[in-house]
Parts: C-alpha cells; structure tokens; sequence
C-alpha cells in the first residue's frame, strides 16, 4: 500500500520530488496523490511543495516545527517572545504559538493548531540572527528589540515585567540599536536597557 510507503520517507518533511521517488511514481501522478492524500487526512500540506505525515504532526518537537517555520515563510528567523521564552528570559511560555519576523508578508499560518505567526520588518531590520539546531533564530537582544520595535509600530505587545533583563548582553544590545529608529532607541532608554 502506497500509504505505508511513506514511512519510507527521509526526513520529517518533504516535497513532491520526494514523495515521487518513494512511490515510484511520475511527479505529475505524485502531485495528484499528494492532493488526494491531504483531503484524506494522511497528509498535511504545509505549503506548496511541503508536507508532512498527519499521522507523525504530533510527535513533532518544538525544534522541528521551528524548523518548519523557516520552511514556510522564507527568509525567516524565530524571533519575538517565542524567542525570548526559549532563551528562558520570558516567564510567558505560549503553547503551539511561534513568531518569526520576516521579510515578506505579515502572515499568519494555521497548522492543526498549531500557529505559525510572521511579522514583516524592514529589510535594514533583518540582521542579528544565527543557524542553531537546524533552524534560524534571533539572538536574545535582537529578539527583544524585535518586540520593541512591533511595539513602537503598535503591532506587538509585549509584558516587559514577566522579562529577566540580566539576561540580555547590554553591550550587544547597545550595538545593534543605532540601526533601529529613534522611538525604539527611547524604549530602550525608559526600560533602562542600556
């Protein structure tokens, strides 16, 4: 059964060039079966081009799904609080929710429950990130100057009280700021930052 074949897959997602090659199968024919198999259930399309396994969706680790969501919006890096709660400096922990800042679109993508949040900033803004793990994040102080900026933009809020800021390198925040506009600059002043 071809379903069962799937399993063969490498990888815990894959594209239709893929799916062919497991199955043997022309890619125009793939590309029908991949069609049929998500309105079955048997697969999730994230994308064009991308999908997963339905039935493998809920073991995946917050990781993988920080890996997808580089996948489905690219370029994009983790950011926002869902950066800064993985770094541990926010109390604040949001269940099946990831932000990611993005050049593209302000976008927002539902997968079984599962949101994947984009908020579009300025090409000059899209800096301060590394490979980790298999996926692009912020580093903590550009995580923060993130929000600080969506802030200042009235398209974020942030609880600054639930923050531990002794965990934020002063000096690296300090170099990334003269890139960010006057009104993030005063934020950081006001919550003492640096």
């Amino acid at each position: 059964m071809k379903v069962l074949r799937l399993r063969n897959i490498n990888g815990k997602y894959f594209n239709l060039r893929q799916l062919a090659k497991t199955l043997d199968l022309p890619l125009s024919s793939a590309k029908v079966l991949a069609s049929r198999y998500v309105k079955a259930g048997v697969l999730l399309r994230l994308k064009r081009d991308l999908y997963v396994l339905a039935e493998q969706w809920p073991y995946f680790s917050l990781e993988d799904k920080f890996q997808l969501s580089n996948l489905i919006q690219s370029p994009s890096y983790i950011s926002l609080l869902t950066a800064l709660s993985y770094y541990e400096i926010s109390t604040q922990i949001q269940q099946e929710f990831i932000e990611s800042v993005a050049l593209k679109r302000t976008k927002q993508f539902n997968v079984k429950g599962t949101i994947f949040n984009y908020s579009k900033i300025k090409t000059e803004l899209y800096f301060g990130f590394g490979r980790t793990q298999g996926f692009f994040m912020a580093e903590p102080e550009k995580a923060l100057l993130d929000a600080l900026y969506l802030m200042s933009l009235n398209r974020y809020t942030l609880d600054m009280e639930a923050l531990d800021f002794s965990k934020i390198d002063r000096d690296k925040l300090k170099s990334f700021l003269p890139k960010f506009p006057l009104t993030v600059q005063k934020m950081v002043c006001y919550y003492e930052l640096a």
